[in-house]
């Protein structure tokens, strides 16, 4: 049975970017060092346009979230990075959250839609997605997933280093407790630590 996944890299001190984020500077001061897990060898890659890790830890976690079918995503992740060239990965559907028109270009991006309703939102993206899980990306996303209880699972890279600011992946979070339950751990390349939870709706 599929799944709403949601896969985030995040400092120690809970910051998925760091401050003084703005369109020339998408993930903050120092959000960059949440990504380096990703790559082993920039040289080939110095813009980081794709996954570079072909053995380990790492790229098992990264195969797993590149065989998802469909992607939900929040505007402020999605624009701040160029759309992501209107291709995520493999040519799946991207479903943007936002209650506002695109403040970019997505004409020639077919795959992409833009969805006002959390609920349609992830109902269309499982549609899409078939038996294959749903990548869900976005602090906002996540929290607005987990309030309504359409969230399922956590896949949390936890990079070894403290931002001390920035934008926290839970800040807006609802007082309420939501229940998880660990699933897996594993120890990646580079120290990071990738965390895998279900919510217990």
């Amino acid at each position: 049975m599929s799944a709403t996944v949601l896969y985030m890299s995040l400092s120690l001190d809970g910051f998925i970017a760091g401050p003084n984020e703005g369109p020339a500077n998408a993930l903050g001061d120092g959000g960059e060092l949440l990504h380096d897990w990703l790559w082993t060898d920039e040289e080939h890659d110095p813009d980081r346009s794709r996954p570079m890790v072909s053995t380990g830890v790492n790229s098992e976690v990264i195969s797993e979230f590149m065989a998802t079918g469909a992607v939900v995503a929040g505007r402020g992740t999605f624009e701040p990075a160029n759309g992501w060239g209107g291709d995520h990965h493999d040519g799946v559907p991207i479903l943007i959250l936002s209650r506002e028109a695109p403040s970019i270009d997505i004409d020639s991006w077919p795959l992409v839609t833009y969805v006002d309703d959390v609920d349609v939102a992830f109902r269309n993206a499982k549609g899409a997605a078939g038996d294959k899980n749903v990548l869900v990306h976005g602090a906002a996303v996540a929290q607005l997933a987990l309030t309504a209880g359409i969230l399922d699972e956590l896949e949390l890279h936890v990079v070894p280093v403290l931002l001390g600011q920035g934008r926290r992946l839970f800040d807006n979070l609802s007082p309420e407790q939501i229940p998880l339950e660990r699933t897996r751990v594993l120890l990646g390349e580079g120290g990071v630590t990738h965390l895998h939870y279900r919510v217990l709706h």
